[in-house]
Formats: structure tokens, C-alpha cells, sequence
């Protein structure tokens, strides 16, 4: 646990600064932390979504033909959710399983658990970053790779972290979607390779502009949340 503790001071020192509107040092690209982990950044403009359809986005998809239709060339396999996952209501502390390819690297298993923002935000600056209209959502998962993912005695993967940061913007949202990987091979050396951010940069680029294109419609149609489709006439 005290190794894990200073893992995750490291990844997410800076973490609050993905609260605020203004740019940030790494909008899109990859660095390489301290300790050895990497940083992956990806920034996508969502025109006719908002921060509410994503959040709902992940109350909604259940099958290999929604994971699918979210990336059609990287998304292989949707391995389901755990009892904590209901849909229509909830996907916070849950856990999804997934098989996935990044750009050309081969199909990797991928186990997600999903927590509240306010697990690894500022309270204060968090609520504040809502009010203000800097944030309309956040999804927030500690994220592990391979068959057999290591998972600490919450039950969350120790690879690293994944944050989704949603804006609402005139056009429709912009997404900061930031990645902190490679804490599980960090103590015997084993670094992960710069390759690997630039196909999950591509990956993540790819399957939001997808589902950019169907989740307003998704939304309206599929949503309970009693909103309405505006009028195009």
C-alpha cells in the first residue's frame, strides 16, 4: 500500500490542473514521469455532444456491437460488467473487462474499475471547477492490462490511472482525456514503451470522433432521463 501511495503521488501531483479551462503543458502528447510511468495526453473537440451524454455513454454500452460501434477497429471484445454496473443508473465502482487493440500493437485484455472524481480531485476545486462551467463531466477509472491484471485489496487494477475531463463549450464539449501507465513494471525496471502512448494516443483520438458521431442521437433516444431532442425544424 506505502509503495502504491507514492505511485500515485507522483502520477497525480498535478492532477487538479485538469480542472481548469485554460491550456494546460501536455494538451496532447507523452511524457515520462519521475518514477518511470508514462503520460499520455489526447485532446478531442465533440461537436453536438456534452459532458452529460459521455457520462451516460457509460451507464448505457453492455455489448461487443456498442464497444463496437464506439471504435470499430480497435475494439475486439466487450467482456462485461460486474453486479455493481447497472444500466441506465450507474458505472461508478464498477468493473469492466475488454479486449482492445492500440493502433497496431496486438489485442491486449483490459480491466477497468471506475470511482467518483472526487477519489482523486480536490473537493473544493472540483465543485467549484462544476459551478463555474469549466467541467461538465468526469470519468475517472484505475485501469490494469493483460489476462490476469493485478488488482490491490479494493479491487482496483495497479497499472495506472484514466481520466476523461469534459468541458461544454458552444459547439458541444471539449475532452481532455489524460493516461498514467505502467506502475505495475516500474520496480523491476520494466518501463512502458513510448509506442505504446503514441497507439493509445491515436486509439482514444479515434474512438471518440467515432462515437462523437452517434452518441447525440444515442442519447436522445436510448437515455431516461426524461431529456428531449431539440427541434431541428
Amino acid at each position: 500500500m506505502e509503495a502504491q501511495n507514492k505511485i500515485e503521488q507522483v502520477a497525480l501531483k498535478d492532477i487538479n490542473l485538469l480542472l481548469a479551462a485554460k491550456p494546460l503543458y501536455l494538451e496532447a502528447g507523452l511524457k515520462r514521469l519521475e518514477n518511470g510511468m508514462l503520460h499520455v495526453a489526447m485532446r478531442n473537440n465533440l461537436v453536438g455532444c456534452k459532458g452529460k451524454m459521455l457520462d451516460w455513454w457509460f451507464t448505457y454500452f453492455e455489448t461487443t456491437e456498442d464497444l463496437k460501434l464506439w471504435h470499430p477497429h480497435d475494439h475486439i471484445d466487450h467482456g462485461g460488467w460486474d453486479e455493481k454496473w447497472v444500466k441506465h443508473k450507474n458505472y461508478i465502482g464498477a468493473t469492466i473487462h475488454a479486449t482492445e487493440t492500440l493502433g497496431d500493437t496486438p489485442p491486449v485484455s483490459a480491466t477497468i474499475k471506475f470511482h467518483d472524481a472526487k477519489d482523486v480531485f480536490d473537493p473544493t476545486l472540483l465543485s467549484k471547477a462544476y459551478a463555474d462551467g469549466e467541467v461538465s463531466a468526469i470519468i475517472y477509472g484505475r485501469i490494469g492490462f493483460g489476462e490476469n491484471t493485478p488488482l490491490d485489496s479494493n479491487g482496483d487494477p495497479i497499472d495506472g490511472y484514466m481520466l476523461h475531463v469534459v468541458r461544454d463549450t458552444l459547439e458541444g464539449c471539449v475532452l481532455r482525456s489524460h493516461f498514467y501507465l505502467g506502475a505495475s513494471g516500474i520496480a523491476e525496471g520494466h518501463l512502458l514503451p513510448d509506442e505504446i502512448g503514441f497507439g493509445l494516443m491515436e486509439h482514444c483520438y479515434s474512438e471518440f470522433t467515432y462515437l462523437s458521431h452517434s452518441l447525440p442521437s444515442l442519447y436522445y433516444a436510448k437515455n431516461q432521463h426524461g431529456d428531449k431532442a431539440p427541434l431541428l425544424w
